[in-house]
């Protein structure tokens, strides 16, 4: 469920009409949905409460990964909403503490982690460092040791899990970059015990993101609950079981992922009896369908044959997924002039047209849809680009030149604009001629 909606032929965010958000700050633009963010963050910490340690001082930790979306006013409102944060870099760091969040919910993953930046996560006193590599370990020692502190980790382990996802989000094959070989994880934890500077607290994995189906989580987990077990058998005391995120989203092209709900059953059964504290890093189910990318028409033009262009003025630069994954986004248009988002089903709705959706960038990759049938689209029409919230602006860049897109947030009918668009002369600073 999300709070994007028509009325009266229009597409409005909670309270606020979209066509106002593009008047006040232009377009392209990033628009957040705070109740949907707040629905969502609820949905799924209320799914995985009961899994685990019945310790209610070890009650499960939902970890939002930053790295989806981090803009400091969705961060504030998750931190708000209990959720701690899962961080891939020491910006990510910076980040998650100047939003609010105590530093023993943090979480640091990612395999490669400079020494700068462990300093700094070990000054702030984090949670746990998911180490994914022997070599990793060694690092962390020599840096904790060069600080006299004590750092807690965990060991991020490749269950060799297929999860049936896009190759690039796919983390857990044998061939992934990212943790070690389960067959090897005994061995890197003997070794974390004979480093000083380090104290094993917990085992982590994650098995890639926009997963749609149940099988890989539960197959993860039960691999991760053996080893789990043979470890502590071979004396290390472990609290806490980090299973990463991945659940998907639907993108509105058919497909239906597994329920929050369900998947919380799911770890509870392949848990239950185990005394350990369940980390979770949820990052796009929570932040994917809370936003839109609303962006305006520059001009339709007409290709070889009857081919149809519609060029708006967002580009690959301000949303990457469709150019990299190859990724399906709604596109929708704002105002339906004729009303036709109320007139009831049984009337006809205006005649639609096939076209390609493409973006100003000098890319052939650049484009958001291959003919999409949507109504009639003119130069200043505004179109929303759903489920844009997840890797939108996290990954956004400055490519051609153009100056990132503005961030909104809707709560209510409270309008926030809680990122500034860049300008031309935002792009020349720190540069020198």
């Amino acid at each position: 469920m999300n709070h994007f909606a028509y009325k009266d032929g229009e597409l409005w965010c909670e309270e606020v009409p979209l066509s106002r958000i593009a008047t006040r700050v232009g377009t392209p633009a990033y628009v957040y949905s705070a109740a949907t963010l707040r629905r969502h963050a609820r949905v799924f910490r209320d799914a995985i409460s009961p899994v685990g340690a019945s310790d209610s001082t070890r009650a499960p930790l939902c970890c939002y990964a930053v790295k989806a979306s981090g803009n400091l006013a969705v961060l504030s409102l998750l931190r708000r909403e209990g959720y701690g944060f899962d961080i891939v870099s020491g910006g990510e760091l910076l980040r998650a503490l100047r939003a609010g969040a105590k530093a023993n919910t943090i979480v640091f993953s990612g395999v490669g982690k400079r020494d700068d930046e462990l300093r700094a996560a070990l000054s702030a006193g984090i949670l746990q460092f998911n180490c994914e590599s022997e070599e990793e370990l060694v690092q962390l020692s020599r840096v904790a040791q060069s600080m006299r502190k004590t750092a807690p980790v965990a060991v991020r382990v490749n269950p060799d899990v297929n999860a049936k996802t896009h190759p690039y989000i796919a983390t857990a094959l044998s061939t992934s970059k990212f943790g070690i070989p389960a067959a090897r994880a005994r061995e890197a934890y003997r070794l974390s015990a004979n480093l000083p500077g380090l104290r094993a607290v917990g085992l982590a994995c994650h098995i890639g993101s926009q997963i749609g189906e149940l099988r890989p989580f539960v197959e993860a987990a039960t691999k991760m609950r053996a080893l789990l077990l043979d470890l502590r058998a071979d004396g290390h005391q472990l609290i806490n079981l980090d299973l990463g995120g991945g659940l998907g989203v639907s993108y509105g092209e058919g497909t239906t992922p597994v329920s929050p709900e369900k998947y919380g059953r799911a770890l509870a059964r392949v848990l239950r009896g185990l005394d350990v504290r369940l980390l979770v890093e949820p990052g796009r189910l929570i932040v994917a369908n809370a936003a839109v990318l609303l962006s305006s028409v520059i001009l339709t033009k007409l290709g070889a044959g009857s081919r149809r262009f519609v060029v708006i003025d967002a580009g690959m630069n301000d949303l990457v997924r469709p150019a990299l994954y190859g990724a399906h986004h709604e596109i929708e248009k704002v105002s339906l002039r004729d009303g036709a988002a109320t007139k009831p089903q049984h009337e006809k709705r205006p005649a639609r047209v096939r076209v390609d959706v493409v973006g100003p960038v000098c890319e052939s990759a650049d484009l958001f849809a291959q003919q999409r049938l949507l109504p009639p689209l003119a130069s200043g029409d505004l179109v929303a680009i759903r489920s844009a919230g997840a890797y939108g602006m996290s990954m956004a860049s400055n490519y051609n030149a153009r100056p990132r897109p503005a961030e909104v947030l809707i709560d209510g009918a409270r309008v926030r604009v809680v990122r500034e668009r860049e300008s031309l002369e935002d792009l020349l600073r720190g540069e020198t001629t």
